[in-house]
């Protein structure tokens, strides 16, 4: 089958019914996973600080220094939420904070050696690509420098984060003070060439267009023609509650599960070259998560032990292990619980 051109996955997401794409994206997720299995991992998102300067509008979790929220996690209190972690049986944290204005690399460097050091039997997935380029202009150093000597004292992949719709027209509107789309992408590239693997995401459903999501997916596929780095493609909607964004431009339009389904389909049908699709139950709750299982989703993420930034707008859905296992089971498929390589650790059938 030759691969989908950018018209054509514009024709699939205007135009198909929900039930050809399903069946579409169900064929398609076979041909690359023929063995029926659905993964998950058993993980606890640390948000290490809540200051941050950039103030994404569609952020509700974001603080100022002097807020009387304002927070910056200590060694202890860290400490604390890995212990809980590996009580359930957790192998990964993912880690990301707000763009503190005053942490250098150094910090970083110290910080992620205490975690790892402490806890080698923990994944650091961590510090997303705005993160990375902050912490680059603020201590004077490159892209590929930060991710040499974080990568030296243990982290072992970065996430999508902070790639919302990678278009600079769209980025302007929702967070004009965040590294545009070439810096984005820039990041991923040199964390790829330091074999620092990472995820591909979106968020969509604010102010984008069917034409801007499909110049994402063109984006995404084309570094990893290139590089290879990516391992699961993530993507969620939305979510309004309590953000500036909504406050600003009311008529925005929450997303149905239907749009969901649709555009996790057709990604799936783009992104032959990225072996993993995610269900975002955080945000679509646990049945549409579970759905998402017949639209191409071969992963059901993390049991996410802690959510705090999703949950700062609004939207709260919680599942453990054993919800996971029962929701793939219930799909027909065979559930297994993964690491961060999607190396899979334990087989529940």
């Amino acid at each position: 089958m030759s691969r989908l051109t950018n018209k054509e996955a514009l024709n699939l997401i205007k135009n198909s019914s929900l039930i050809e794409l399903g069946q579409l994206a169900t064929k398609k997720k076979k041909e690359l996973h023929p063995k029926g299995i659905t993964t998950f991992v058993v993980d606890r998102n640390i948000n290490y600080t809540n200051i941050c300067w950039v103030d994404c509008k569609f952020c509700a979790f974001y603080r100022h220094q002097k807020d009387d929220d304002a927070y910056v996690l200590t060694y202890d209190e860290i400490d604390q939420k890995i212990d809980e972690l590996l009580e359930i049986g957790g192998t990964q944290i993912l880690f990301q904070g707000g763009v503190h204005p005053k942490l250098k690399i150094e910090w970083y460097e110290d910080l992620v050696e205490h975690i790892c050091s402490k806890y080698p039997q923990i994944t650091l997935h961590g510090f997303s690509s705005i993160e990375i380029d902050y912490i680059s202009k603020i201590s004077k150093i490159s892209y590929t420098e930060v991710l040499s000597r974080l990568k030296a004292k243990g982290l072992a992949s970065i996430p999508g984060a902070g790639a919302e719709i990678l278009n600079d027209e769209v980025r302007d509107i929702i967070a004009p003070k965040k590294l545009d789309v070439d810096n984005w992408i820039e990041v991923h590239r040199q964390a790829h060439k330091l074999d620092i693997k990472s995820t591909a995401t979106m968020m969509f459903g604010t102010v984008e267009t069917d034409e801007q999501i499909i110049e994402h997916w063109d984006r995404v596929r084309q570094l990893q023609d290139e590089t290879a780095g990516f391992r699961a493609y993530i993507m969620w909607s939305f979510q309004s509650s309590h953000t500036q964004l909504i406050k600003e431009i009311p008529n925005i339009q929450p997303q149905s599960s239907n749009r969901y389904l649709r555009l996790l389909a057709v990604a799936r049908l783009y992104f032959d070259n990225i072996p993993n699709i995610q269900s975002s139950w955080v945000t679509q709750g646990s049945y549409i998560g579970q759905m998402a299982l017949q639209f191409g989703a071969n992963d059901l993420g993390s049991t996410m032990m802690e959510e705090n930034v999703v949950s700062a707008a609004g939207t709260a859905n919680e599942m453990n292990q054993q919800q996971m296992i029962d929701l793939i089971n219930d799909m027909g498929e065979k559930p297994a619980k993964r690491n961060t390589a999607y190396n899979i650790l334990e087989r529940f059938f």
